[in-house]
């Protein structure tokens, strides 16, 4: 319990620091935690100007990480990313120049613009932890952790994220307007001269480093799953790959990622345990992105989150 206890202090810090920054967006926030105690990646949707990138730069540099933003262009090239080898004259020899992927947080901003032959290089490092530069196999920082950013209403110049990569996104994090008052509040945020480009003017301090990122990790994963919740995920997932309305399910993958980000929700909450709550909470963000939907239930106007809904309805709730 002790651990427990320095976990949910270490977790309430850093959640007080991004706060300083980012107003509303609990449930982005939340989900963004959960993912980083799972150690997984996140591809976040929403229109521009919601806050994506602050919301990854103030989590790199409350954890006192390496982060680095790449802007996903249709010109970019694997290279640009994983790096290349130059020759370097003055010795004579090759060297390796490493790319941007090198870093412990990236940002992949707009990743649906560039090209397969490149969203297949980020694959590999997501996937892997490592990249491939010259038939040389390179291993990544650790932690090492991917956030992809996509906007949901341009698809004009667009290569859209094959199944296989959006599978690799431990969660899909939707991001939305702020409320009235929340607006308001960031308004009165930035009249007091705050600017998202001069983060250092706000004195945000790293909570924890790489090395307790680890060990609250080892805590979500020591999080006790009953039988009756492990099913209740099965159930759920079982249940995706029936629905009328999905042409494609949630693979097992999912069903694991479900399970992990689960436990860390429960650590979040001041939990050891988990409740059928964790589950049906982080259903939507693990599971939205790994469905396909049939042709039929766009024209009826659903999307995975409604058929979500209804399959979470439908699965009884164990007690």
């Amino acid at each position: 319990m002790v651990a427990l206890e320095a976990v949910g202090d270490a977790l309430q810090r850093i959640e007080a620091q991004i706060r300083r920054v980012i107003i509303g967006q609990q449930s982005a926030i939340e989900q963004a935690l959960c993912a980083l105690l799972a150690d997984g990646h996140v591809l976040i949707e929403g229109v521009p100007g919601i806050a994506k990138t602050l919301l990854v730069r103030v989590i790199a540099q409350t954890l006192g990480l390496q982060f680095r933003r790449v802007q996903f262009t249709p010109d970019l090239m694997p290279s640009d990313l994983i790096g290349t080898t130059v020759f370097d004259a003055r010795s004579g020899e090759f060297r390796v120049r490493y790319g941007p992927i090198f870093a412990n947080i990236i940002l992949a901003d707009e990743v649906n613009r560039t090209p397969p032959k490149t969203q297949s290089a980020l694959l590999e490092a997501m996937e892997e932890r490592r990249v491939t530069i010259d038939g040389v196999s390179h291993a990544l920082p650790k932690p090492f952790m991917v956030f992809a950013t996509q906007n949901p209403i341009e698809y004009e110049g667009t290569y859209p994220l094959p199944e296989a990569q959006l599978d690799r996104f431990l969660l899909k994090i939707v991001m939305d307007y702020p409320t009235e008052d929340e607006e308001r509040a960031i308004l009165k945020l930035h009249d007091e001269g705050f600017r998202a480009h001069q983060l250092e003017q706000v004195g945000l301090t790293p909570v924890i480093g790489a090395e307790e990122l680890e060990r609250i990790r080892a805590v979500a994963h020591s999080v006790r799953v009953s039988d009756e919740v492990r099913d209740y995920i099965l159930q759920i997932v079982r249940r995706t790959r029936q629905n009328e309305y999905l042409l494609v399910g949630a693979s097992p993958r999912a069903a694991i990622a479900l399970l992990l980000v689960s436990k860390a929700l429960a650590v979040l909450r001041g939990r050891d345990f988990v409740i059928p709550d964790d589950v049906k909470q982080m259903a939507p963000p693990v599971l939205r992105h790994r469905l396909i939907l049939r042709p039929e239930a766009e024209v009826e106007g659903l999307n995975a989150d409604r058929v979500l809904s209804s399959i979470l309805e439908a699965t009884p709730v164990p007690r």
